[in-house]
């Protein structure tokens, strides 16, 4: 009697972790797919489009001299008039869009290899386990910075995988021991956000704001010297970025 009801106790018990991790699973799948879908509709710019892809095109375009309105992340009027403006200066098809060779002007490869992924029907091997944690991450050590910011974090966890020095899965980057301080103080246990997870999916798509960068830190809160001797490539908001 008492081995049945110990029987029946673990088989409910194994009902109700099984019915959690589907809870779970569950919910990662739909925040995925909200991200992986403002990912698809963004990459080839136009019009009425928003997002961080839109910002980093303002963020050039006014650095040259093209574009004189806020770097906002909208493609209104004037970003398209600044974009046929240097379609035109740069023997492009002026029609106020930002496809593969505009991109290509604009340096952006990042952008460019997502969008020959997509042509070509290429798909990404992480899971949408894989992007939440990424998501959890970024949130957790950048949700004060700006979008552009935010991917960036993403973008070094994931050149962290590809690079023989580190674990080869998002997961085992980010819970390297000592490697991310999110980790140390418990906040990778937050809920990101859809910022989060839009940046998540950026990043997992191709965009590197940080050409590459294997580490980031804070100067004014860094503790480690070792830190401070990586050749510095690139600074988005409180973040330096170093090989």
């Amino acid at each position: 009697m008492k081995k049945a009801l110990k029987a029946g106790i673990a088989l409910a018990a194994t009902f109700a972790l099984v019915g959690g991790y589907a809870a779970v699973d569950l919910q990662m799948q739909q925040h995925a797919v909200c991200a992986q879908t403002s990912v698809v509709e963004t990459a080839v710019l136009k019009k009425g489009s928003s997002g961080g892809e839109v910002q980093e095109v303002q963020r050039r375009l006014k650095m040259w001299g093209y574009y004189t309105g806020e770097v906002d992340g909208v493609y209104g009027t004037k970003t398209v008039e600044a974009i046929k403006y240097f379609q035109r200066k740069n023997g492009l098809t002026a029609d106020g869009i930002v496809g593969k060779s505009t991109y290509e002007a604009l340096g952006m490869n990042d952008s460019v290899k997502v969008l020959e992924n997509q042509s070509s029907g290429g798909s990404s091997s992480y899971t949408n386990s894989d992007l939440y944690l990424l998501a959890k991450c970024i949130y957790a050590e950048a949700r004060g910075e700006s979008y552009t910011g935010q991917v960036a974090v993403g973008a070094v966890v994931l050149n962290r995988v590809d690079s023989p020095s580190f674990p080869n899965t998002i997961a085992g980057v980010i819970y390297q021991k000592n490697a991310f301080t999110a980790v140390s103080d418990g906040q990778i246990n937050l809920e990101p956000n859809q910022t989060a997870l839009n940046a998540a999916a950026d990043a997992m798509n191709g965009w590197d704001p940080t050409y590459g960068c294997l580490y980031y830190y804070n100067p004014a809160v860094a503790t480690s010297s070792w830190i401070f001797t990586r050749q510095t490539v690139t600074t988005i908001g409180k973040h330096v970025f170093a090989i």
